[in-house]
């Protein structure tokens, strides 16, 4: 099978534990392009937090996209074009906020390029950290959103947000509920996520379900791994999903994604 399309997660499946593209999976991504492969990064990132290291792979250069949000809007790296965007309607997030608070979770949207949330926690500051982005804790969330946003996130300590995930899936059926990491639980429109966004991309490219790989390793990457042709957990997977996917390729943190294209794209 000769691949076109190269989809990848970015926290922990193409960034290392200290939010690094490692030299070898460079070296080989900058190889697949030059042969003519499309690389695109999906994260539930936002589009902000994921072009430096989208142009750090030269993806501008080849003509690339990134798909940000969990899939809520796929844009091109070049001139930050949006082809697609899906919302959360403004109703949907005062919702989603009455929830959390019902459930005793936090609840953090994003506006204006900044975190809004009425909380602090440990959680949030991760998201600060790995997006870059500034926190604008205000004194009333429904106040404070005022219009449709992409996504929200619930953060909540691992083994408690697993049980609300279940419980949210079940109150809130109208939605697309996915874990991204053990304490951030997403919300957005429904029939949005990684697959969707990348089904959307590759009909625009004339490009085959069957000739794209995906890699990734946790809840919100399972609808890509099981839609794209070769579907690829890094061996750090949420254990829960290892049956899932085609193939496990090495950690996150030793080169799974070069793996990936070495056995698969420049073979």
């Amino acid at each position: 099978m000769q691949y076109k399309m190269l989809v990848l997660d970015m926290d922990d499946t193409l960034l290392t534990d200290d939010h690094k593209i490692s030299d070898l999976n460079k070296k080989v991504l900058l190889e697949a392009q030059a042969k003519g492969v499309y690389v695109v990064l999906a994260s539930g990132r936002p589009t902000s937090a994921m072009t430096a290291y989208a142009k750090e792979l030269e993806l501008d250069l080849n003509n690339s996209y990134i798909i940000s949000f969990n899939g809520a809007i796929i844009s091109t790296v070049k001139d930050d074009v949006i082809l697609f965007e899906q919302t959360l309607t403004q109703k949907q997030i005062h919702e989603l906020y009455d929830y959390s608070v019902k459930m005793k979770t936090h609840i953090i949207t994003y506006l204006d390029g900044e975190i809004i949330s009425e909380t602090d926690s440990e959680f949030i500051e991760i998201e600060k950290v790995i997006t870059g982005m500034p926190h604008r804790k205000v004194p009333s969330f429904k106040e404070a959103v005022d219009r449709s946003a992409v996504k929200c996130i619930l953060l909540a300590e691992p083994s408690y947000l697993k049980e609300v995930e279940q419980d949210l899936k079940e109150a809130m059926p109208h939605l697309s509920i996915s874990m991204s990491k053990p304490f951030f639980l997403e919300a957005a429109q429904y029939g949005i996520d990684k697959a969707a966004s990348i089904k959307i991309l590759a009909e625009k490219l004339k490009i085959q379900q069957s000739e794209i790989i995906a890699v990734g390793n946790a809840g919100n990457d399972l609808s890509m791994i099981e839609y794209a042709g070769l579907g690829v957990w890094v061996d750090n997977v949420t254990p829960e999903l290892r049956d899932r996917a085609d193939i496990i390729v090495a950690s996150n943190n030793n080169d799974g994604v070069a793996e990936v294209v070495q056995r698969y794209i420049l073979n």
